[in-house]
């Protein structure tokens, strides 16, 4: 491609909210976390090392019977979402500014599991409503 030299509407999205192909076989509930799997495509968070934490699901969508990339979810970015927090493995407030780790679809712990657990995001605020991630 050559440069331009005149204006250009560039094409953008809002990255606040996206449409993200889901998993084969999965069924994803409104408000609990989104994750990508190895392959790209997005399913409820659990305990897995291999997972990327992406937000949180705007909507409740089945891909039950589907391949995938059959259906898409909007998954809500960009903000800090409050997480329950493990029993056995809790945030504390030594955590601040660090990463906790994914538990299943709605809690962090302060560790990785010896290496069990993906990373959710960096703990900004532990109160008595639980965890904020970032």
């Amino acid at each position: 491609m050559t440069a331009i030299t005149t204006d250009r509407n560039t094409p953008y999205k809002d990255p606040f909210i996206v449409s993200v192909p889901l998993a084969a076989g999965v069924t994803v509930l409104a408000g609990t976390m989104a994750v990508a799997n190895a392959d790209g495509f997005c399913e409820m968070a659990k305990t897995a090392d291999d997972l990327t934490y992406l937000g949180r699901f705007d909507e409740a969508v089945d891909n039950s019977i589907g391949d995938d990339g059959d259906k898409t979810a909007q998954v809500r970015r960009k903000k800090v979402f409050c997480w329950d927090n493990h029993g056995a493995d809790p945030v504390t407030q030594a955590s601040l500014g660090q990463l906790c780790y994914i538990v299943d679809n709605q809690t962090v712990a302060a560790t990785d599991g010896t290496g069990t657990r993906s990373a959710a995001g960096i703990v900004l605020v532990i109160d008595s409503d639980g965890v904020w991630v970032e």
